[in-house]
């Protein structure tokens, strides 16, 4: 059984304490008392002790990652490799987790069993096997005390945050915060990600590349997730291969992303290379335990915003970003975050074929961001709408991946194809639909 016990927490109080208070430390020695400290040394040993963790601290310092400015560079390039080098739990971690799920005999299930972590993340693991039937399945384990390491992490993000806001205030985290927790709540429940694939299933049903796994209701639980096992290779792969190969995946890719945006208000909100597979020309999507589903009033607001910088119309921006949720839009604010929404949009705005940012390395996107952090720092602050935190986050992640493909296309006509008459409830019909089907 998981470890719940208060000596359980305790111990995770104790690991966790001692990651984070020693980064602020360091942190406000170097700021305040002029200490001069190895940064890139103290994050490779940072992001060593949250690998060792696993758990919800590790996704969190892979969200922080990607946030400019919320960490020095040093540390956030050293927290963004956590998701591919987890390292794996042991064969008797194994044999008790499939027993407490699946009862005493559950090798009657299996034909053949990999004893070896095919894979290894933040919060569980796969193992390969082979059922009685003949079907190959992947097994996603969940770490043991998983809980606990959640009650006692969450319950740290206020020294997490701390931190972030004594660096830099641009940004108020208490909805940030919030929308964390959900989706890490949400994310220890395999039962959650079990209905993900089905919706994103039905999505993509009758689209002849965009493929997912098939789950094994009867072989899953809300720490067990047996799924279709779905041989291919990573995304990764395909950087050196030829340009139009490239070209082809993005445009699948920008397709698989967007589409059950744009249609249903529905965010894949980890779009990492490590979660999706390819396998002749067809695509296939993983890890879904983490999706965001927005209303269709926020789905028309962006699309609301894009129009608005087609036609530089300041006030339809601004009527944008109150459906989404913000609030005292000051000029000076309005003026900052479109400077972010340029960058964002940028191409989907350029009526050409092009590369999705022109700058592949992202220095130029990198400077834009810390310069809309460093004028809202001086003008105090904004406090995002818990559903702008994910949006965001996917944006600039899908927006990596295709970065780092070198693929070009002209997104703006793929994206004005996608946007086609987009209607509030239009959407938000279809999402109910998918979510009560």
């Amino acid at each position: 059984m998981d470890d719940s016990t208060l000596a359980g927490r305790l111990k995770r109080y104790a690991q966790v304490s001692t990651a984070m208070t020693g980064l602020a430390a360091r942190m406000a020695g170097e700021r305040y008392l002029g200490f001069d400290i190895d940064r890139a040394q103290h994050a490779q040993a940072l992001t060593a002790l949250l690998g060792g963790l696993k758990g919800p601290l590790m996704k969190v310092g892979q969200f922080l990652a990607t946030v400019p400015g919320a960490l020095p560079p040093e540390y956030a390039e050293e927290l963004l490799e956590l998701q591919s080098n987890a390292p794996a739990m042991g064969w008797a971690f194994v044999r008790r987790r499939m027993v407490s799920e699946l009862g005493p005999n559950w090798q009657r299930h299996f034909v053949e069993f990999s004893q070896e972590a095919a894979a290894a993340a933040s919060l569980g693991q796969v193992h390969k096997g082979i059922l009685t039937s003949g079907e190959t399945v992947a097994c996603k384990l969940q770490y043991a005390n998983m809980q606990t390491a959640i009650e006692a992490d969450l319950n740290q993000l206020n020294l997490i945050f701390s931190l972030y806001e004594s660096w830099n205030k641009a940004v108020q985290t208490t909805n940030i915060r919030q929308e964390i927790e959900d989706r890490l709540r949400e994310e220890l429940d395999y039962h959650n990600e079990a209905r993900n694939l089905k919706i994103y299933g039905k999505i993509f049903e009758n689209h002849p590349r965009i493929q997912l796994p098939k789950v094994y209701d009867g072989l899953s639980t809300g720490r067990l997730l047996t799924m279709s096992w779905e041989d291919g290779v990573s995304l990764l792969d395909k950087v050196d291969a030829p340009q139009e190969e490239r070209d082809d995946l993005a445009k699948l890719l920008f397709e698989a992303w967007y589409t059950p945006f744009y249609q249903n208000g529905l965010i894949h909100g980890d779009p990492h290379p490590g979660n999706y597979r390819l396998r002749d020309d067809q695509l296939i999507l993983l890890d879904l335990g983490c999706v965001r589903v927005f209303p269709g009033v926020f789905v028309a607001g962006v699309v609301e915003l894009y129009r608005a910088l087609q036609e530089n119309d300041r006030d339809r921006a601004v009527h944008a970003y109150e459906s989404w949720g913000f609030e005292n839009l000051t000029n000076e604010v309005v003026d900052v975050m479109s400077l972010w929404a340029k960058l964002l949009f940028d191409p989907l705005l350029d009526d050409r074929v092009r590369f999705i940012q022109e700058d592949l390395h992202g220095a130029v996107g990198w400077e834009t961001a810390t310069k809309v952090h460093e004028e809202l720092n001086k003008i105090g602050g904004i406090h995002p709408p818990r559903e702008f935190v994910f949006m965001d986050r996917a944006a600039v992640g899908i927006g990596s991946v295709i970065m780092r493909l070198k693929a070009q296309q002209n997104w703006h006509r793929l994206f004005n194809e996608l946007i086609e008459g987009v209607d509030a409830q239009a959407i938000q019909a279809r999402q109910d639909q998918l979510m009560g089907g």
